[in-house]
């Protein structure tokens, strides 16, 4: 009976290989990465890049943009909520203290109108009043604000993530925020007069049609 003898490999050779197989792995793990990151860099691309200037935005672009903080917030009936599991939907700010003047309720009306004529985008689209103060809400406005996240946020620390435009305060303005929790869009409100809801929602609409590669409603 013949015998075969094959040749070990040298300890070189062996070590080149595994490196060679290791190189192979990482790139086709960059690979992957890639092409599943690439609906959502192509959609921002477009939006933020090629998009042409005869359709420019009402809102004002926030760059860089500015992610969620780890602040503390509280419902209405005191608990506690993190605001960072409000990721994983679009977020539709406004921010003003709880007695909520005759300028605020027509900030949460504009706000209840425009979510509702996004028609079926707006599953994506969360709601929010930010109580930047500790004044309460009345039970008519809370009746009225079915659907929408209302939190009460320390407004020192809110100071520290929003900001208004020069001669502005925070309740002037709406603002939003993507599904991965950054502010990237800050729209005037008040200065715009009856034009602003037009043009607010015309800059959503554009927003949510470049993201839906790859963005679904729902956390």
């Amino acid at each position: 009976m013949g015998l075969t003898v094959y040749d070990l490999p040298a300890p070189a050779q062996a070590a080149m290989a595994d490196a060679s197989r290791t190189r192979g792995g990482r790139i086709r793990m960059l690979l992957v990465m890639l092409v599943c990151a690439a609906p959502i860099i192509l959609s921002y691309f477009t939006y933020y890049v090629i998009r042409p200037q005869s359709t420019s935005s009402f809102g004002q672009l926030i760059e860089p943009q500015r992610e969620l903080p780890a602040l503390s917030a509280t419902d209405l009936q005191g608990q506690p909520v993190d605001l960072q599991s409000l990721r994983g939907q679009w977020l539709f700010i406004m921010v003003a203290g709880g007695a909520c003047d005759s300028a605020c309720e027509r900030m949460l009306y504009i706000q209840r109108q425009l979510h509702k004529s996004l028609g079926r985008e707006k599953d994506k689209v969360d709601r929010v009043w930010l109580v930047s103060d500790k004044a309460a809400v009345s039970d008519a406005l809370v009746q009225a604000l079915q659907g929408a996240s209302v939190l009460r946020v320390d407004a020192q620390a809110l100071a520290q993530w929003l900001y208004p435009a020069n001669g502005n305060t925070l309740s002037d303005h709406f603002f939003l925020v993507d599904p991965m929790g950054r502010w990237m869009m800050r729209f005037p409100s008040k200065q715009e007069g009856a034009e602003a809801p037009v043009k607010i929602k015309r800059d959503m609409e554009r927003l949510l049609r470049a993201a839906n590669s790859w963005d679904q409603a729902g956390r």
